[in-house]
């Protein structure tokens, strides 16, 4: 992939796509193509292939997705099935027809049965039912780790897929109802600092609210009152994160370094499984996460564990072998990460705490 290469990056805006695009900039990659939703609307068949049409991209990073957590996801399970299916069978299929040379296609360890042994190895994929509350989403990343199997074998494209673990870092979604777990963390904790410390001004302003009466119960309707913060579940599912700058890089390297020849044995009677895991192959408990960032924010309040709520999968760890015999490694520990995070939160928001 030399540096002037035609490299289409799909999703450039969200927390994957845009940790993809820096990380090419940074290595000196300039000729990077870009779209939003209102000039490309990738589940719309006809706009894709005119677009793939006229740009002819050389190399696809497919970071466009529609994602949630475990209320999104449970909640508008039509739309999560139907549009991240239909956004990667037309960018795949355009792929194909209009000569991409390399594609990597981001799903995510969700494609992984609810009681997967752990850690989770690539082998373990469709060998027992899913997490129902992400089924739909989950079915949607099988079927694109398919499909990329499939145009490899019947038309000797070269297309990848990785299945990063859960992931954060900048442009992170950090709305307190469909965000995942660890921006919703940072998010409810640094709103409690700020009610809990009298700074409430500052919390009509992360809001977007104006009647300081209506603070109260919005708040309280995510949990969060002046003297604590609610945390989904019972905290003992184990989660494992891996911060997006790191996911990027990889995503590059193999782009850069390997072939979809690389990930199945070379003696294989079937070719299957030929996905990726990237992750860090470490994980941490949910009540863990929860009071490591209570620290970084300085949150003060108490944090209650409601078992009313789901817990999700119990855990969901990596197994990066495969990736780490390709040649790539993580380097962001989680303290330093969500550190980093919760800055790049105070930078990019009106939300300092004033002094």
């Amino acid at each position: 992939m030399d540096k002037g290469a035609k490299i289409y990056i799909a999703g450039h805006r969200g927390l994957v796509g845009s940790a993809i695009a820096q990380n090419l900039k940074n290595k000196g990659y300039a000729n990077l193509v870009y779209r939003n939703h209102s000039e490309l609307d990738l589940t719309d068949a006809a706009q894709v292939s005119d677009f793939f049409r006229v740009e002819r991209p050389e190399y696809v990073f497919l970071a466009a997705a529609k994602v949630g957590g475990i209320v999104a996801n449970n909640t508008y399970r039509a739309d999560f099935i139907y549009e991240n299916l239909m956004i990667q069978n037309n960018v795949i299929h355009n792929a194909h027809l209009y000569g991409v040379k390399k594609l990597l296609f981001l799903g995510s360890t969700c494609i992984y049965p609810k009681a997967c042994p752990q850690p989770m190895k690539e082998e373990y994929l469709l060998t027992d039912v899913l997490e129902y509350t992400n089924e739909p989403y989950a079915m949607a990343k099988i079927a694109g780790i398919k499909m990329c199997e499939s145009y490899n074998l019947q038309y000797n494209t070269n297309f990848t897929a990785v299945m990063p673990t859960n992931l954060y870092g900048p442009n992170d979604n950090f709305d307190l109802e469909k965000s995942h777990v660890l921006p919703a963390l940072i998010r409810k904790m640094h709103l409690g600092k700020l009610w809990k410390t009298g700074f409430k001004e500052a919390v009509l302003e992360d809001l977007g609210l104006e009647n300081p009466k209506d603070v109260e119960s919005y708040l309280t309707n995510f949990g969060i009152t002046e003297n604590s913060v609610e945390i989904w579940g019972s905290g003992k599912p184990m989660r494992e994160f891996l911060w997006s700058e790191d996911m990027a890089d990889a995503c590059v390297f193999l782009m850069k370094n390997r072939d979809f020849s690389d990930t199945f044995p070379t003696d294989a009677e079937e070719i299957r499984n030929t996905h990726i895991n990237i992750g860090t192959g470490k994980d941490i408990s949910i009540r863990d996460l929860a009071f490591l960032v209570k620290n970084i924010v300085g949150y003060e309040g108490e944090l209650v564990f409601n078992t009313n709520r789901p817990d999700g999968t119990f855990r969901k760890l990596t197994d990066v072998s495969k990736l780490e015999s390709l040649g790539w490694k993580y380097t962001t520990d989680l303290k330093t990460g969500i550190d980093k995070l919760y800055k790049w939160y105070l930078e990019t928001s009106k939300n300092h705490i004033p002094t």
